[in-house]
């Protein structure tokens, strides 16, 4: 939907400004130099601000708020049925029938079966790294809890540092078209021989570019750095989903109980029905009778 958004964003600002009887060749004319100026001042900006790995998760979590819908309900369904399968066979042939899906989610016919859920690389590793931790150690309930905790807060960590990167650059945007602005004023003190005709042109020029820091920061970075936000709690839930489920593994509830702790974690737009997952666990049973 991000880029929907920005249809929608630039037809009302520009068919709003078209409609009022507004001009397009000035904007033309100056927008390319004014975007060079403000553009890459906010580039270098975020360069200096920002290690490397954050700047390419800037870019990366850009991107991904533009083209994603974050986890949907056939998501989580999918996620708690590979869940419960996972589960079952930890209950049935005990570390070493689970520990091959595990070591290698990539080869196991329980994670091939949920592709939606493998396209999630932190997801898989965030389950399989804690059932390696179970399986190998005698933690309790409350360690793993902790444990997860930790993870989790460590992925956010990151992630927000992503999203706050960018957040600043759309606040620095305004300024930063000021800034152009104010060497199209400079400019035009050069030509003001020229007539008003000629003076005219350059302020309009120059205001192309407070215009264009505007627009760019609440127009389009800064609803994307929301959606940024947006995404990483989407994707807080989605592990939590998986918290939830393998606490009550590691407490001895068996797998449709445990998946059911799951389920309960999901907002109630995204969440499936206790009837829907009843179903899908029931023809996992039949599946594996």
């Amino acid at each position: 939907m991000g880029f929907v958004g920005i249809l929608v964003v630039f037809a009302m600002v520009f068919g709003g400004y078209a409609l009022a009887g507004g001009g397009f060749g000035v904007i033309i004319h100056s927008a390319p130099l004014e975007l060079m100026i403000i553009g890459g001042a906010a580039l270098g900006a975020y360069i200096i601000a920002n290690p490397m790995k954050v700047i390419k998760a800037g870019f990366k979590l850009g991107i991904h708020a533009m083209t994603s819908k974050g986890p949907q309900k056939k998501d989580y369904l999918d996620l708690l049925q590979m869940l419960f399968q996972l589960f079952q066979v930890f209950r049935k042939e005990g570390p070493q029938g689970v520990e091959k899906h595990i070591e290698q989610p990539e080869q196991s016919d329980i994670f091939k079966a949920y592709p939606t859920v493998m396209k999630n690389h932190h997801a898989v590793h965030f389950l399989c790294d804690t059932m390696k931790v179970i399986l190998s150690t005698d933690l309790s309930q409350y360690d793993i809890d902790d444990l997860m905790d930790n993870d989790l807060k460590a992925i956010h960590a990151e992630e927000h540092l992503a999203q706050h990167a960018v957040q600043m650059v759309a606040d620095g945007f305004p300024g930063l078209g000021i800034v152009a602005a104010v060497l199209g004023i400079v400019k035009t003190m050069g030509h003001l021989t020229e007539g008003n005709e000629k003076i005219g042109q350059l302020v309009a020029g120059a205001l192309v570019g407070t215009m264009l820091g505007v627009f760019g920061a609440y127009g389009l970075i800064g609803p994307t750095a929301t959606k940024m936000a947006a995404d990483i709690e989407a994707e807080g839930r989605f592990l939590n989903c998986i918290k939830a489920a393998v606490v009550a593994l590691q407490r001895g509830s068996p797998p449709l109980v445990c998946v059911e702790y799951a389920r309960r974690t999901i907002m109630p737009e995204e969440r499936p029905t206790f009837d829907e997952l009843d179903k899908a666990t029931k023809d996992i049973k039949k599946a594996a009778a």
